[in-house]
């Protein structure tokens, strides 16, 4: 099994060649799906996407930490973070094409 990394360009050449539009404008399609889910992850709302998963933000609490070259005690900042919980569909389908039968 050969792992192949998927960026925007494959998803805009993707769209080009599945619905025969113009690079431009799917180009503008894709900037657009991650600018609007950007946007709403800054504001701190959930994005649900049926068939793939869920994102949300959390935000993360000050905590101790460790220096591991120094061993000195730090102290990690409150923060924000993005979290996906895929969905039971997503999970299926992946772990169906892993099994060998």
């Amino acid at each position: 099994m050969t792992e192949q990394t998927i960026n925007k360009a494959h998803l805009v050449e993707r769209l080009c060649v599945e619905h025969n539009i113009e690079r431009t404008l799917a180009k503008e399609i894709v900037e657009e799906f991650f600018k609007i889910v950007l946007e709403q992850l800054r504001q701190g709302n959930a994005v649900k996407l049926p068939g793939l998963g869920n994102f949300s933000v959390r935000e993360k609490s000050a905590r101790p930490g460790r220096n591991l070259q120094t061993g000195e005690v730090v102290t990690i900042n409150a923060r924000r973070v993005v979290k996906f919980q895929p969905s039971g569909t997503l999970i299926d389908r992946v772990t169906k094409n892993l099994i060998q039968d």
